[in-house]
């Protein structure tokens, strides 16, 4: 059992805090806003407030200078997260029908909080987690992002027909300040990690750029750009695809957005436990082949006339294979941060996935598109199997010992 002060328990309501009003915003409130009769294109507009998330990587440098030990990193995460309730807040009080601008801006600023608490936190987890508990930590992350996901883009959806959006956002704002009590509560043990930085070379906004300049830097960039690239295409086209075979919005919701959510919340759990047991070389190869065998099991489904319980499977090989795929990326993004640069770095790792991803979805809908469902799972095989070489042939043959071990 987790104790209120534990740090992994920590971790899991810091990674809660900032995934559940990004969830909501992000899923939840574009339904809202067409059930109002709001334009497409001013719903299009929601996109922009992932925005900081994508640009964070541009002040994480920033926190990593004024944060010369861990009381520093936890001043950050407490003012970024106290600002975000703040601002959610002060959504609350405003009306979609005719302050839409001001909440567009005002979802920036939260969004711009929440990234600025991500840096923060993943530099935070990477100081008090030993080498040898990483990947445990890393599920936690993993996994408070998915049950973010089961919860904002789920149940969220159901509170609001009750209670409306105002008092949603003030109870959205109120569990945002309530996360901060375990971190509050934490007390390192280890002094060692509270050390000054000192005798480490000043950090400036070149050191994003000598991020990509350190020897052998290339391999690892170019398999952090295709690490996901075998089941991101299967993923964003999951919806549309069940649409087309018939199911409707609801059945959508459950089947993706609260069951596939939450079976990556338990492969992420268990993630860790292997990791931690068969070491990352063994698990980037096996959860690899996991994402082949579940892109191969998507194309099945496309040639046969697959009822229910043959699409739940397959959902659940798809949000199982995307829980454990990230939990094994932050811990080897964790590995590979130099020392006083940790929250930099890791964003920098974290972003160039997220860019990856956003480039997959986009082509694979209009591959989608111009082909078919069969066309782009076909495809996404080739892709897996393509990533699945080179983790094998070459990134595990080059990459550091103490780095995969």
């Amino acid at each position: 059992m987790f104790k209120l002060n534990d740090k992994y328990f920590t971790l899991l309501n810091l990674y809660l805090a900032q995934s559940i009003p990004m969830s909501f915003f992000s899923t939840v409130l574009p339904v809202i806003m067409r059930m109002e009769q709001h334009s497409l294109t001013s719903i299009g507009l929601i996109q922009l407030i992932k925005l900081p998330w994508i640009l964070k990587f541009l002040w994480a440098p920033i926190i990593d200078k004024t944060s010369d030990n861990l009381n520093k990193y936890k001043r950050w995460i407490i003012l970024s997260e106290i600002f975000y309730a703040f601002v959610i807040l002060c959504i609350s009080f405003f009306s979609l029908q005719t302050n839409f601008t001001t909440i567009i801006v005002l979802m920036l600023i939260a969004f711009t909080a929440s990234a600025t608490q991500d840096i923060a936190t993943d530099a935070f987890a990477i100081l008090i987690l030993k080498k040898e508990e990483r990947s445990l930590g890393n599920s936690m992350q993993s996994a408070g992002s998915f049950l973010g996901t089961l919860t904002g883009s789920g149940f969220l959806l159901v509170i609001y027909h009750y209670w409306g959006w105002n008092y949603l956002l003030i109870a959205l704002a109120g569990f945002v300040l309530l996360a901060l009590v375990p971190l509050y509560l934490y007390k390192t043990k280890n002094r060692q990690i509270i050390e000054t930085k000192s005798e480490i070379a000043p950090i400036r906004f070149s050191d994003i750029f000598l991020f990509f300049s350190q020897k052998k830097q290339g391999k690892h960039i170019f398999f952090l750009f295709i690490y996901y690239t075998g089941i991101i295409g299967v993923l964003t086209m999951l919806k549309p695809w069940l649409v087309d075979l018939g199911y409707d919005v609801k059945e959508i919701g459950f089947m993706s957005g609260i069951y596939g959510a939450g079976v990556g919340a338990l492969f992420a759990f268990l993630a860790g436990l292997v990791i931690k047991r068969i070491g990352k070389k063994s698990s980037l190869i096996l959860f690899s082949a996991l994402a082949l065998v579940t892109v191969s099991y998507f194309y099945i489904l496309t040639l046969i006339s697959a009822d229910l319980f043959f699409i739940m499977v397959g959902i659940s090989f798809l949000w199982g294979s995307y829980g454990i795929l990230s939990v094994l990326i932050y811990t080897i993004s964790m590995e590979k941060v130099r020392e006083g640069r940790e929250g930099t770095d890791f964003t920098i790792q974290i972003v160039l996935t997220h860019l990856s991803s956003l480039i997959i979805a986009v082509l694979s809908g209009k591959f989608a598109h111009a082909f078919s469902y069969k066309t782009l799972f076909l495809t996404e095989i080739i892709v897996s199997l393509l990533v699945l070489m080179y983790i094998i042939f070459v990134y595990t043959k080059t990459e550091k010992k103490e780095i995969l071990n």
